[in-house]
């Protein structure tokens, strides 16, 4: 095989660590092997690994918890899962959650090499499926679409401000198609066929984002196997958009100004800067301003950042959207999903209408996505999107939410004087506030995670903790 691979394996057997590691050096792969499930999630961090073998039982992280882990990370290695007989259902299940395939002890050195061809062509195909969209235009769901006043207004900034350098800062709710306008600002810039770099702040743990956006040598922390050059010069001559700036820790955001403020980038564990031409976009949900007065924010980053503003306005503020991206909704995944062409009927775009999108473009795109799985009719009706609540509803669950919190705040004030009120009117309020909203959202974390403002993992945890129960997903 012509490509070269990196490859990470996780076994706690050092046999099996010495046959995949012989076999696939002598294919001409770059492999790292480890014993444990910890340090195999240190080295997936880290990056630049395209397949990763993991044993599904070894010390530490096992092999699914770190198949999810990674996801989570957003990293797109293919993972498989190394596993014995007793444990193949363990494997058939990781395979649900994304992994590419599994290797079963004992097995032939022919299969080991058929699944790294097997990664490294899925990636190609992938690279090759999305050079194709961006030639012809027909990126599914990624087209700003809309004839709103407020939308024209951003297309005419994205043309004015696309052929300069200046740095832009894109703000709006989730789901506004934020990283789509950064994309059209750099599809029509001067920096086109140069890369487009992607960094979500709020997606990367803390103490690994540094090491994302500057790189990192070898060696200078625990699974820094071998250098890397991170986001910025990955980022070299085309642009790097920012995405969540608002999360970012206060003490990187000093690293990113001096960086955007000499123009140049030293890894970490790293000593020699070096000179990058880069154009930022970034991205926020948040207010920054009201961030800065809380000293979440640096005001002189900020400025930097904001050289021009553009703002989306939340789909509901923009009505007159909805019916267009329905439409191309329904054009771009009706082959995909609905088999022959669908239409949507006056009544179903009626009820697209009176519904308030509290997850934006984004939520109306899997509102139809729905609709089309679900339904078996060429017209899509107002039935196909009872899953809707209608603002009237919605109003109706925000005061029963209400409610519930002052019946139980009232039970508390009721009892004993514990001298823990606090406490315990968290504890009362925390379960029908999560149970209400994840009710609201049809057990979708990610969304309840957002209207509730908190991290997912947070999320996840509380449920865990307070034993609440998810209610199904239809």
């Amino acid at each position: 095989m012509s490509e070269s691979a990196r490859v990470l394996v996780a076994d706690d057997e050092p046999s099996i660590r010495f046959v995949l590691r012989e076999t696939l050096e002598e294919a001409g792969h770059r492999v790292t092997d480890v014993g444990d499930g910890d340090a195999a999630f240190e080295a997936l961090a880290g990056g630049g690994y395209q397949i990763a073998f993991l044993d599904v039982r070894m010390p530490g992280a096992s092999g699914l918890e770190l198949l999810d882990r990674v996801r989570e990370l957003g990293s797109d290695v293919a993972v498989v899962i190394i596993t014995a007989q007793n444990t193949l259902e363990n494997a058939v299940e990781a395979m649900k959650r994304g992994a590419l395939d599994y290797l079963s002890k004992p097995f032939a050195v022919e299969d080991v090499l058929a699944l790294v061809t097997k990664a490294l062509r899925a990636r190609a195909l992938e690279g090759e499926v999305r050079a194709l969209r961006r030639e012809v235009g027909e990126q599914t769901g990624s087209t700003l679409v809309g004839r709103s006043p407020a939308l024209l207004d951003v297309f005419k900034t994205v043309g004015r401000v696309a052929r300069s350098d200046v740095a832009v800062l894109i703000t709006g709710e989730s789901g506004t198609g934020k990283e789509l306008v950064a994309r059209a600002i750099h599809g029509a810039s001067d920096r086109t066929e140069s890369p487009f770099v992607a960094v979500n702040a709020a997606a990367i743990p803390r103490e690994l984002l540094e090491s994302e956006l500057f790189g990192h040598e070898r060696g200078a922390f625990t699974g820094a196997v071998e250098s890397r050059p991170g986001r910025f010069r990955e980022a070299s001559g085309g642009s790097l958009f920012l995405d969540e700036i608002g999360d970012m820790p206060l003490e990187l955001q000093a690293k990113l100004l001096r960086v955007l403020q000499s123009g140049e980038v030293t890894s970490v564990g790293g000593r020699r800067a070096e000179r990058v031409d880069v154009r930022i976009l970034a991205a926020t949900h948040r207010d920054l301003d009201e961030a800065v007065k809380e000293g979440g924010f640096r005001e002189d980053l900020l400025y930097r950042l904001r050289v021009v503003p553009i703002h989306i306005p939340p789909l509901r503020e923009r009505p007159e959207d909805v019916v267009a991206l329905a439409e191309h909704f329904l054009r771009s995944h009706g082959g995909e999903l609905g088999g022959e062409a669908r239409t949507l009927s006056p009544e179903a775009l009626a009820r697209l209408g009176d519904y308030d999108w509290p997850g934006n473009v984004r939520e109306l795109e899997n509102a139809i996505r729905r609709a089309l799985v679900l339904s078996s009719s060429d017209v899509l009706g107002r039935e196909d999107f009872a899953f809707l609540s209608a603002p009237e509803e919605a109003g109706e669950e925000t005061a029963g939410l209400e409610a519930r919190i002052v019946r139980e705040v009232e039970t508390a004030l009721r009892g004993e004087e514990s001298g823990e009120l606090y406490r315990e009117l968290l504890e009362r309020v925390e379960r029908p506030l999560l149970e209400t909203v994840l009710a609201r959202t049809g057990g979708n974390q990610i969304r309840a995670a957002a209207i509730l403002g908190i991290n997912r993992n947070t999320l996840r945890k509380k449920i865990t903790e307070l034993g609440i129960a998810m209610p199904s997903r239809t």
